[in-house]
């Protein structure tokens, strides 16, 4: 069957469903969503079409990006909008059924916003009002499409790149990755046509394509999303890749807590055999390229290149000296590209597009768009793509709908465990690896949590230095040791055992961390705990000097105290949840905390009622200046 034929059918097939005389239900099945309970949503809205004697189809799709939103359906009805909802629970699907799916009545109170379609090829996006801001190419058909049917994306314009890329030779597909100005997206951001020059210039066979989806920084969730929703593009990518490379094998290195991505993965795969876009002889063009998947354990040093290499050969993950870099002696010392799974997307769309259509967008050294997963004290969590050159600000309040609940912004951390932390005052840094680099951060892979004013940059940056410490590999003396060298300074200034020496000495073990390391991994460590000293030292000055935490977050450096004033002497709720008994009541039924017994967990504070407010966590009094503090009798304590 040509592609041609291929296409026609799975065209026919998308009408039918997008375009056909009974509505169509999707629901979004990834893993955010499956977490907010989709699937229950999935069958409430199958026993309810029975229910009702209604015909519609229901069709299981991936992840829109409006993970704070999930569970999302997206109705698509006949001669009408086609409208999503966010936050559908099983409780209101009746009322969707009767009122849209049989009636005449949006329910736009349960509405998000509407969804405008085109016809034949076209990807429906949504009009909501964060996404007229985002410039969507890797998440074009992320919510829209069911990830688990190939034809969905060979309708929506999928694997044309790759038979235009079988057309050209081989040559001139790099060249057009060259000019499009694609650079990494896992965070080095080396360009990608030039390391794809190199594997092809090499005269050893065989040569191999690599997908690194290890992602493993904290609040990162871009390529599994990806992965969950639109895997075909990814394979696409490593299709053209092979291609031009001259490599008949890929590999696809996958974390194992990654369990419905791979699911979704290798039903692609098996899907993409059956039609001739893997295997032999691929859509008779005499290219051969198979796919595996490799499944990681989750190591953090696994999402290094050679570490990576090193567990696809069977080995323990720990990195190797470079050079020989791997596009000349990668996996078994042959020829290898390793390339992020967002990366290898953008591949398909570059060669069907155009390399001048790429690189139109973004800035002069940063060309085409950035996913994020936004996370943290913002509004809206999930994902967002955007043209390089964006704002911070743009992406926090414009499309994130800034912190929640009123509070201050107080810095955002940026690429990984590993990037490093910005102030507000540096929100209209414009989102591409060089200005990043510029103040001190890295775009990474693409993760980014931001903090508000109750959060210790001392306390986050203790949080960051002690993942990476846990996760190194410990084949570095400096990375090993110095990491846990800087952990222990860390750990003594939020417990108020700090000296304004340990700054100096925190710059110091950092520059030796960063010559002594042999991965990126290693000499990118320090950065969490530099960029917080950089652009918050007051609050290490208010720990060490006056021992102190602004934020109260420290456990050493904070207590919690009882106004008696406040305090209704018949409430017992603080007494009966405290588990180390350290809330007892007088004669009078005056609360009082014992200092020396408490854990502050903080359960009291939680469990006061409101209309009390009893209960206050603060600086140990005896630490405050006289005007700040009542005596520890009246307050309780």
């Amino acid at each position: 069957m040509t592609f041609e034929q291929i296409k026609s059918r799975a065209v026919s097939q998308w009408k039918s469903l997008y375009h056909g005389e009974v509505p169509n239900i999707l629901i979004g099945t990834a893993t955010c969503g499956r977490a907010a309970g989709a699937l229950a949503v999935v069958e409430a809205f199958r026993e309810e079409l029975r229910r009702q004697n209604a015909e519609a189809n229901i069709t299981q799709v991936g992840c829109m990006g409006l993970c704070y939103a999930e569970p999302l359906v997206v109705i698509i009805k006949p001669d009408s909008f086609r409208v999503c909802y966010g936050k559908v629970t099983p409780e209101v699907v009746s009322r969707l059924v009767e009122g849209y799916i049989l009636g005449d009545d949006p329910c736009l109170e349960l509405a998000l916003g509407a969804v405008e379609g085109g016809d034949g090829e076209a990807v429906y996006i949504p009009e909501l009002l964060r996404f007229e801001r985002e410039r969507r190419l890797l998440l074009r058909h992320c919510g829209y499409v069911n990830p688990e049917d190939i034809n969905h994306y060979i309708a929506s314009g999928g694997y044309a790149g790759l038979v235009k890329a079988l057309r050209m030779p081989q040559g001139e597909v790099i060249e057009e990755v060259k000019r499009s100005g694609l650079r990494g997206r896992g965070g080095a951001g080396f360009p990608t046509g030039e390391k794809w020059q190199v594997c092809r210039n090499a005269l050893v066979e065989p040569k191999y394509v690599i997908c690194n989806a290890d992602e493993g920084d904290p609040g990162a969730f871009m390529d599994r999303v990806i992965l969950e929703s639109d895997p075909h593009e990814v394979l696409e990518g490593m299709l053209i890749g092979g291609y031009a490379l001259g490599a008949s094998q890929g590999y696809i290195y996958i974390r194992a807590e990654y369990p419905l991505a791979i699911e979704r993965l290798g039903i692609a795969l098996k899907q993409a055999e059956e039609l001739g876009f893997l295997g032999d002889n691929i859509l008779g063009s005499g290219f051969n390229f198979h796919i595996r998947l490799a499944l990681g354990a989750g190591a953090f040093v696994s999402g290094e290149e050679t570490a990576l290499m090193q567990a696809i050969e069977g080995k323990r993950s720990v990195p190797r000296p470079r050079p020989p870099y791997p596009a000349e002696a990668g996996l078994w010392d042959k020829p290898t590209v390793i390339n992020n799974v967002k990366t290898l997307a953008y591949i398909p769309l570059i060669i069907n597009c155009g390399a001048d259509w790429f690189s139109a967008m973004g800035t002069e050294r940063s060309k085409g768009t950035a996913v994020f997963a936004l996370a943290g004290k913002l509004v809206n969590t999930g994902l967002a793509e955007v043209p390089m050159g964006t704002t911070l600000r743009e992406l926090i309040f414009d499309i994130g709908g800034g912190v929640p609940e009123g509070k201050a912004l107080k810095a955002v951390q940026i690429g990984g465990p590993s990037g490093g932390c910005l102030p507000e005052s540096l929100l209209d840094t414009p989102v591409d690896f060089d200005s990043l680099i510029e103040v001190g951060v890295m775009m990474g892979s693409g993760g980014m949590i931001v903090m508000d004013e109750d959060n210790c940059m001392v306390d986050t940056a203790r949080f960051f230095l002690d993942f990476i410490q846990k996760e190194s590999c410990g084949k570095c003396t400096l990375c090993r040791l110095g990491t846990k060298q800087m952990l222990d300074i860390l750990e003594g200034i939020a417990a108020g055992k700090g000296r304004i020496e340990d700054i100096d000495l925190l710059f110091e073990l950092a520059e030796d961390i960063k010559m002594g390391s042999l991965c990126n991994l290693g000499k990118t460590a320090p950065n969490p705990v530099l960029t917080t000293i950089r652009y918050f030292r007051d609050e290490y000055e208010a720990h060490i000097r006056e021992k102190r935490c602004p934020a109260l977050v420290c456990k050493e450096l904070t207590a919690y105290y009882i106004l008696p004033e406040k305090c209704d002497r018949a409430c017992e709720h603080c007494i009966l949840a405290c588990s180390p008994k350290a809330i007892t009541s007088n004669e009078k039924g005056i609360k009082v905390i014992d200092q020396s017994k408490c854990t502050k967990c903080g359960t009291c504070l939680e469990m006061c009622p409101s209309e009390y407010s009893a209960v206050i966590k603060l600086s140990p009094i005896s630490l405050l200046p006289p005007s700040e503090a009542s005596s520890p009798k009246e307050a309780g304590g």
